[in-house]
């Protein structure tokens, strides 16, 4: 969350940013709480001041006496009052705490301006789209001939937006998985975790998916299902303070992702585009402010090589202000090619949410002279195995049915160079 004494020292900026992101947010409402919290502080301090005056008056006068008893009656009043303003100043930051937790960041002032999708920045362009002498059939097609995806046994199972993947499939996602954690950890230097698949409101509230996105997660009794291992990897360093950070955290996860996918209703229903649950290698950095945008540039890299070694053709966009998400300040997506669409789909987001989420979780470190500061925060897809998967089957497909294996990936494979129908 953005810190509050910085949204009203400067709130012709916050809320220019925030129009930019066409976003509506009442910035008049937050500005009358905090003049009352102002008032609620100034009134307790003032009364605390006043029982303080009569509480040393009192040892002045003598117990049992009309003044006494009519004096330690005030101070009871006082008392009371003391408690009744408490109460309400509680209430009143309680209700500031609230909407600050529903501002989304402040776009970083490098993002380029712009009202939605159409209006992303092109960075560059990498690889050469394959040019097919037969139709291009779609990773759907593909996998059903190969006898490696099965949705309709899913539909059965769970429901829609859920998928099986057999034999070659599963292995070639498994194979994805190891190929791509391996890359992290020893090309990268990224610590491997294995997370839990549950969280608790407080990761969530930290990560910034709460309040405001609750629509879009699933809940199991008191817990909630990962949407991204962001959650549970970036949690796992809230409420601490690192001594050292001159280098920066860096720390990825292989897991499962569930997301309920509100607002998506008749949007990419067909494959694997579009899931309730999914497999993602989730990076996360943590470093200096000073550090955050090199380090937001180094994130790209690293996720934009697994396209690289897997020579699977791609772009990198830049988000406008209309399109970052509501905790980044600023994003790149990384989109690759899909043949049978004929036009680019994102396999990862690379976010810089500079303090935001540091500030909900609590994320700190000791600078050289050692003052407690907020870190910055930034994670990318590296990437989703799910789309990665696909995007393999529609660029390495052959017209006879079978399907090329990158040579980069045929060790994870156990040597397997193509999959036959």
């Amino acid at each position: 969350m953005l810190d509050l004494r910085h949204v009203l020292d400067n709130l012709d900026q916050v809320r220019a940013r925030t129009a930019a992101r066409r976003t509506d947010f009442d910035f008049d409402a937050l500005e009358q709480l905090a003049r009352e919290r102002r008032e609620s502080i100034f009134t307790y301090e003032t009364t605390r001041a006043e029982q303080k005056r009569a509480s040393d008056g009192m040892k002045q006068l003598k117990p049992g006496s009309d003044e006494f008893n009519a004096l330690r009656a005030e101070l009871r009043a006082m008392s009371d009052r003391l408690k009744e303003l408490e109460d309400s100043r509680k209430a009143v930051e309680d209700q500031l705490q609230g909407m600050l937790m529903t501002l989304p960041n402040e776009v970083h002032e490098l993002a380029p301006v712009g009202g939605g999708e159409d209006d992303n920045v092109l960075v560059r362009e990498v690889g050469t789209r394959r040019a097919f002498d037969f139709t291009p059939r779609d990773h759907v097609d593909i996998g059903e001939s190969l006898g490696i995806l099965d949705q309709g046994a899913a539909a059965k199972v769970t429901g829609a937006r859920f998928s099986f993947l057999r034999g070659a499939g599963a292995r070639l996602e498994r194979a994805l998985i190891n190929f791509m954690l391996d890359l992290h950890t020893r090309e990268h230097g990224y610590e491997e975790f294995h997370t839990p698949y549950l969280v608790n409101a407080d990761s969530l509230t930290g990560t910034g998916q709460l309040p405001k996105f609750e629509e879009d997660v699933f809940r199991a009794g008191p817990y909630y299902l990962i949407p991204t291992a962001e959650v549970p990897l970036t949690n796992f360093f809230r409420d601490t303070i690192t001594e050292d950070l001159s280098a920066p955290i860096q720390v990825c996860a292989f897991t499962p992702c569930f997301r309920s996918e509100a607002g998506s209703h008749g949007r990419d229903t067909r494959g694997l585009i579009r899931q309730h649950q999914f497999d993602k290698v989730e990076l996360v950095r943590i470093c200096r402010p000073e550090d955050s945008e090199q380090e937001h540039e180094r994130l790209l890299a690293h996720a934009c090589r697994v396209l690289d070694l897997l020579e699977l053709p791609y772009r990198v966009m830049e988000l406008c202000t209309g399109d970052i998400g509501f905790a980044a300040a600023r994003c790149y997506d990384i989109e690759v090619w899909l043949p049978s669409q004929e036009r680019y789909r994102e396999i990862s987001s690379c976010s810089n949410f500079r303090d935001f989420q540091a500030r909900r979780a609590g994320i700190r470190f000791r600078d050289a002279n050692g003052k407690v500061q907020f870190a910055h925060t930034l994670n990318g897809s590296g990437l989703a195995v799910g789309r990665t998967w696909l995007a393999i089957l529609e660029n390495y497909q052959q017209e006879d049915g079978s399907v090329r294996i990158p040579s980069a990936l045929q060790p994870w494979m156990g040597g397997l160079a193509i999959l036959q129908p």
